[in-house]
């Protein structure tokens, strides 16, 4: 299969400045969220107003910039960073870390838990379900930048496999790869998206939806790992086990205990 090689600019104004798809995937997603969370605001013994929710998602997109690309380099490209500083602000080279852009929503769900008096669990359960929607667009965005592509294989086991132009080697090299990151899309999108929204359809002891977004992420990103190229300086490590998985074991464990203390507590059920 061809890669498509869509140019990732759609418009330039002036140097970095302009508008690329990369972008335009994330404010996608944020839209997606917010037409969902507005939705869910309107059921009866909704935990949030509209407004609230509109609230919620401009600090949550403050948490996933600044810690997607601070996660981003400190934890895959922290030697760029020592070499040039101002690569931290690149974000329109591309670059996002999923993981550091979790612990940004997490700082921002404290935040807006101090500020509305609402519980930590309650926030966080209402608001998983809308996650994997800005998850799915972006990795949409990924495939097009053509950036995080797969480890090398053939057409004649995968025939969905590409040659991706800036993988080592270019177009020139022949070599066919997964597209991982379509595989991420899939699965940390639109499968983890309708497991999250069936099962919080019903009201469920508080803290077992983040539980199960934990889970879930994490057991898809650890699987999309095997299929996913590693980073050059990375790659010594990655034989054992990938600077994603590393980081998706954890989402794992801690989502297992918070769904196994979420049912025998049994506090609150959120709505």
């Amino acid at each position: 299969m061809e890669f498509p090689n869509i140019d990732p600019v759609i418009f330039q104004i002036y140097g970095p400045i302009g508008l690329n798809w990369y972008g335009l995937t994330y404010l996608a997603g944020f839209a997606g969220a917010w037409w969902l969370g507005t939705s869910r605001s309107k059921l009866p013994n909704s935990p949030f107003t509209a407004e609230q929710v509109s609230d919620f998602l401009f600090y949550a997109f403050i948490g996933v910039i600044l810690g997607g690309r601070i996660g981003y380099v400190l934890f895959y490209h922290f030697d760029f960073f020592l070499q040039d500083p101002i690569y931290l602000f690149k974000i329109y080279d591309g670059g996002m870390s999923f993981h550091g852009g979790l612990l940004g929503v997490l700082a921002s769900f404290w935040y807006f838990a101090r500020k509305t008096g609402r519980s930590f669990g309650v926030i966080s359960d209402f608001f998983a379900p809308m996650g994997p929607i800005g998850l799915a667009t972006g990795r949409i965005g990924n495939f097009i930048n053509g950036e995080l592509w797969g480890k090398p294989t053939d057409v004649e086991s995968v025939p969905w496999a590409m040659i991706f132009p800036a993988a080592p080697g270019g177009l020139e090299s022949g070599v066919y790869r997964h597209p991982s990151q379509l595989y991420e899309f899939a699965l940390e999108g639109l499968v983890l998206f309708l497991i999250l929204y069936f099962f919080s359809k019903k009201p469920k002891p508080v803290g077992s939806i983040s539980g199960l977004f934990l889970i879930g992420y994490g057991s898809f990103r650890f699987i999309v790992e095997y299929f996913r190229e590693p980073d050059d300086h990375l790659r010594e490590m990655a034989e054992y086990m990938s600077m994603g998985q590393l980081l998706s074991l954890p989402m794992i464990i801690i989502g297992l205990v918070v769904v196994i203390w979420a049912y025998k507590s049994k506090p609150e059920k959120q709505k």
